[in-house]
């Protein structure tokens, strides 16, 4: 077989030779691999019938199909093999303890709580914070960071632990697997009234696959019906035996509700890492960890709960966080405090953050700002770059199951965009794991946290994405923009109803009857108090118009603070009204509701019935 030619030139043949590219490359790059003119793999992918410019980044499938051709053996660069190449090429470890056997120190061991739904994990962790609270603390207000610190005392020695508060339900399965993996120990909650549950099993995998020792709290012992034997007896089956069983697992018998045996349960954390875990690390060398959640906070900008896992964070290090960087201007412990450094397993929400990292990202601390900035701006090429590599056919949810019968698309890109990085990671996960047979593919193109933009449209109207909201909304004039380009923008609130409204509409079952039509938006300039009607809100109706008794939503920063409001009353000036139009100013009262802040927007609407189509 000859070697392609385009224009009487030869190109080389691979021989089968290996060609490593990372995700999104061009055209261009797979040239400069093979010392070829790119304009000839233009010509050749001309031939194969695919337009593509040179500079333009392509799918792995069309590099494939490029590979194939010539005779290369195509390697697509795993994300975590990229990163870990680029940090190379700065001269950095990440993941290593500097120096040698004597620069380590014993750390606390980071601790993550696993469990089924409604087994009180949750009510666990806030007994474990209780007994541990400092009384008048900050005011008597404590701050919730994703993680927290607390001690207790084992052998007369004061010790301390470190707890990752990750969410247990089901749809955040990806969360509590990030979680298992920046832990040394998983705490498994298992109700003495309900037994191993599927969600148990599932924890109990992902703590296993971590390779992470095991600690079970059987709660719930105050309860009817609890039997804390049975439980014993079931989890023997998974391969976690007791000690009173002759095996190596430490179960404790607990109540988070009445705060019984909570101390003996930590002792058994601390008990269970001396005996199975060598946790040391360097707190001289330059602080590495990991970001646990990750949110745009109103007067802080952006702001990440950070877990350092060796060396030692100060204020005023240069990092980099993911496709984030800056300095820290100042770090705060799980109780608001100022703090000044933080050593390794000690959980830090971190302020002076260009913009927000996603969870799991990565966190380094790096000489200087240039460098910072030069990783993290590489790190967000080359997410774009895999970003603009996929396209498909532009659709809504309600016309998707028209498009897929028809053979217009193959796949179903989404854009996530929601008001802190574990959920959006927690809704991506779940989508991705829909199972809706062969015909359709899920892709993710971006997911990010804060209010959908005017770019995120942008980049819909490119990729005919549709973009999805969670518990956030659109900001300036990304609605209209939304609406002029014709992106389906979907407001979520609740994960499994995004995820059943998606997975209906993969399986051509979704007919929506009714859709949400925006009325009219007013701006919080003053509150007045009034003690029969409550706070009233002084506006400027910005947009549309405001209607009394239609139905409303309040909005701080592009965030949704409530929903399923009321206009119950509308005034201008002494008089009261049944609309206010857009430029003028008036009252609004939202009934019983009062939580309102100057500069928050009230945004009207109202349901219409959707002619189905």
């Amino acid at each position: 077989m000859q070697a392609p030619s385009v224009g009487g030139v030869m190109l080389p043949r691979g021989n089968g030779q290996a060609v490593r590219l990372s995700r999104g490359a061009s055209l261009t790059d797979f040239a400069e691999k093979i010392n070829a003119n790119p304009a000839s793999l233009v010509a050749v992918m001309m031939n194969l019938g695919e337009m593509v410019t040179a500079t333009q980044s392509v799918s792995d499938e069309t590099l494939k199909l490029l590979a194939d051709e010539m005779n290369y053996v195509l390697e697509i660069v795993s994300p975590e093999e990229e990163d870990r190449e680029l940090l190379e090429s700065f001269d950095i470890e990440f993941g290593e303890d500097e120096g040698g056997e004597e620069a380590l120190v014993s750390r606390p061991p980071v601790v993550t709580v696993m469990g089924h739904v409604d087994h009180g994990k949750t009510r666990l962790l806030d007994a474990i914070r209780k007994t541990n609270v400092v009384a008048g603390e900050a005011g008597g207000i404590t701050q919730h960071i994703g993680a927290y610190q607390v001690s207790s005392e084992v052998n007369g020695e004061d010790r301390k632990i470190t707890f990752i508060d990750t969410p247990g339900h089901e749809a955040f399965t990806a969360m509590r697997a990030r979680g298992a993996k920046s832990t040394d120990i998983a705490i498994l909650v298992v109700a003495a009234n309900d037994g191993v549950m599927p969600q148990t099993i599932e924890a109990l995998n992902h703590a296993k696959a971590a390779e992470v020792p095991i600690v079970v709290a059987v709660n719930k012992i105050d309860v009817e019906g609890a039997d804390p034997t049975k439980v014993r007896g079931q989890l023997t089956e998974f391969g976690l035996v007791a000690e009173e069983y002759g095996g190596d697992t430490m179960f404790v018998d607990i109540s988070a509700k009445q705060g019984l045996n909570i101390e003996a349960l930590l002792e058994a954390v601390v008990l269970t890492a001396d005996a199975s875990l060598d946790l040391r690390a360097n707190p001289e060398q330059d602080a590495q960890g990991i970001a646990i959640e990750s949110h745009l906070d109103r007067g802080r900008g952006a702001v990440s709960t950070v877990l350092v896992q060796r060396g030692t964070l100060r204020i005023g290090d240069t990092v980099v966080v993911g496709d984030a960087y800056g300095r820290v201007r100042a770090m705060l412990d799980d109780s608001g405090q100022n703090v000044q450094e933080a050593g390794p397993s000690t959980p830090v929400l971190v302020l002076g953050l260009t913009n927000v990292p996603g969870a799991g990202d990565n966190l380094l601390v790096v000489d200087e700002d240039r460098t910072a900035r030069q990783i993290a701006e590489k790190r967000a090429a080359r997410e774009r770059n895999a970003n603009f590599a996929r396209k498909g056919v532009r659709f809504s949810l309600e016309n998707l199951d028209e498009a897929l019968k028809a053979g217009l698309v193959q796949e179903l890109n989404l854009i996530i965009k929601g008001d802190a990085s574990g959920s959006v990671e927690a809704l991506e996960s779940s989508l991705l794991q829909l199972d809706v047979g062969e015909e359709v593919d899920i892709r993710i193109l971006h997911r990010g946290v804060g209010a959908v933009t005017e770019s995120d449209i942008n980049l819909a109207t490119g990729s005919d994405a549709i973009v999805i909201g969670f518990n956030v909304r659109a900001a300036g004039r990304a609605e209209q923009m939304a609406e002029r380009e014709g992106v389906d923008v979907r407001y979520y609130s609740v994960i499994y109803q995004a995820i059943e409204e998606i997975e209906a509409a993969l399986k051509g079952l979704l007919k929506p009857e009714y859709e949400e039509v925006e009325l009219g938006t007013a701006e919080i300039r003053e509150i007045f108090r009034s003690s029969k009607l409550g706070n009233i809100a002084g506006v400027l109706v910005r947009s549309g118009e405001v209607k009394r008794n239609t139905k409303a939503r309040l909005l701080r920063d592009g965030k949704v603070i409530a929903e399923n409001l009321n206009i119950s009353g509308l005034r201008r000036f002494k008089d009261d009204v049944t609309e206010i139009r857009e430029g003028f100013e008036g009252g609004i009262n939202l009934g019983n509701f009062n939580d309102i802040k100057i500069d928050d927007v009230i945004a009207t609407y109202e349901m219409r019935e959707k002619p189905r189509g």
